[in-house]
């Protein structure tokens, strides 16, 4: 891989690490988070009752650990909503060891946040609680930028989880928020902010509309998240005198891995541990093969255990150009589960029946996602028997924007006209 592309100034020491060392570190902290895991958390003292934690000190004896898929994460969290009250109240599925008066475990929790599904995550105490500075760094954000923030800061945990990586660069802040592209772009022309924050597709817009209204943006760096970021719109962003760089994160685990100015894959974080497993497994596959990307935090408060994300990923053989020496996977190359990520929200096979399930007219139901570029675009394609109710589209698509939180359009086909695959999301993009 030859040398450093650059002199890398880096976030801290830790990213410049022997990696025997740096193994060695995680190695020897594990077996202190499957010990918490297991004491402080109800559903890993079940998951892990047959594991002795202190024998939890490789990567071969964590492997032979359980995967915990985001599908059980929210099974446990359902199952417990759903037993009315009667048991104890547990709104993390028995997944946290902090909380607020009135649960089990009863301080701690700062925030809570509701992804898609639903599922519900805690936020903790503790600067850039989900480590998400290392990656605003390599984006090139200092301390002083002014920091235009457009994830959400409703229900989701991207707009919080962004505005204190920035804290802790030093950045300021300026809560944009989705939406309401004409207000956010007045704010950029009157604020004149040096980096942006949000997802890939709405840069674009805000990019493309500047350029229709004749507003020179001072945006002159970027960290992008909650979407595939392609070759073709990176360059298409620099070619508009925006340098974006993006990571991988998620609501349950923080900071995952980040992208550096090699442009080779993405660096792992150092608060992670990452497995590349064969999907439907736990098995770790070799180096280069793709598979299920596998996680295990080392925070104590949400101390997830060979958490599987249903995201494909690899690792990519060497070290990165920069001098960073921690593993690199190649970024996100589609999901092994039935799901799929649109406009950065992810969308649910159990969020489809759902929809299906409140119209009796509706048989059998695929939710196709396809664009390039950005331009994510959702069909509903749905098969009826006889002639379609006059009104039944319509009402369709509300259903699936109440249940998605994501707009999409409504096409009927004939009864058996879908493939008998058992496919209920089939993702048509292309990702290079």
């Amino acid at each position: 891989m030859g040398g450093r592309v650059m002199a890398a100034e880096f976030y801290d020491t830790l990213e410049a690490r022997d990696p025997a060392l740096r193994e060695a570190a995680l190695m020897a902290a594990l077996p202190h988070q499957v010990a918490n895991a297991r004491q402080h958390t109800e559903a890993f003292a079940a998951l892990l009752a047959e594991v002795e934690p202190d024998q939890v000190r490789s990567r071969a004896a964590l492997a032979r650990l359980p995967v915990t898929r985001k599908s059980e994460l929210l099974a446990r969290q359902q199952a417990v909503r759903a037993d009315g009250g009667r048991g104890a109240f547990e709104p993390f599925g028995g997944f946290s060891t902090i909380g607020w008066r009135g649960l089990k475990r009863d301080t701690g929790a700062r925030r809570v946040f509701q992804s898609p599904g639903t599922i519900y995550e805690p936020e903790g105490l503790g600067r850039d609680y989900w480590r998400v500075g290392r990656a605003l760094h390599a984006a090139g954000l200092r301390a002083g930028d002014l920091v235009h923030n457009s994830f959400s800061y409703h229900l989701t945990p991207a707009g919080a989880m962004m505005e204190g990586g920035a804290e802790a660069l030093g950045c300021t802040v300026f809560a944009g928020g989705v939406g309401n592209t004409e207000l956010q772009l007045q704010a950029m022309a009157e604020l004149r902010p040096h980096a942006y924050v949000g997802t890939p597709s709405f840069l674009k817009i805000l990019l493309d509309k500047a350029a229709e209204q004749g507003q020179p943006l001072s945006v002159r760096k970027a960290l992008v998240s909650g979407e595939a970021f392609p070759a073709a719109l990176r360059d298409w962003c620099v070619e508009r005198g925006v340098t974006g760089f993006q990571c991988y994160a998620t609501a349950d685990l923080g900071l995952i891995a980040y992208e550096t100015s090699a442009r080779q894959g993405l660096v792992v974080d150092e608060g992670v541990i990452v497995e590349i497993v064969r999907p439907g497994t736990g098995d770790p596959v070799p180096e280069g093969e793709v598979g299920e990307v596998v996680v295990t935090t080392l925070n104590p408060d949400y101390p997830l255990i060979r958490f599987g994300t249903g995201d494909l990923s690899a690792v990519l053989p060497g070290s990165c150009p920069t001098g960073r020496t921690n593993l690199r996977i190649k970024g996100w190359m589609g999901r092994a589960d039935q799901s799929a990520k649109v406009r950065g929200m992810f969308v649910h096979a159990g969020q489809v029946a759902e929809v299906l399930r409140r119209f009796p007219q509706a048989r059998r139901g695929r939710l196709v996602v396809e664009g390039e570029m950005a331009q994510d675009r959702m069909t509903l394609r749905v098969e009826t028997a006889g002639a379609v109710p006059e009104g039944l589209a319509d009402q369709l698509a509300v259903a699936l924007r109440e249940v998605t939180k994501l707009r999409g359009e409504v096409a009927f086909v004939a009864e058996g006209a879908l493939p008998n695959d058992g496919k209920v999301i089939e993702d048509l993009r292309k990702f290079d």
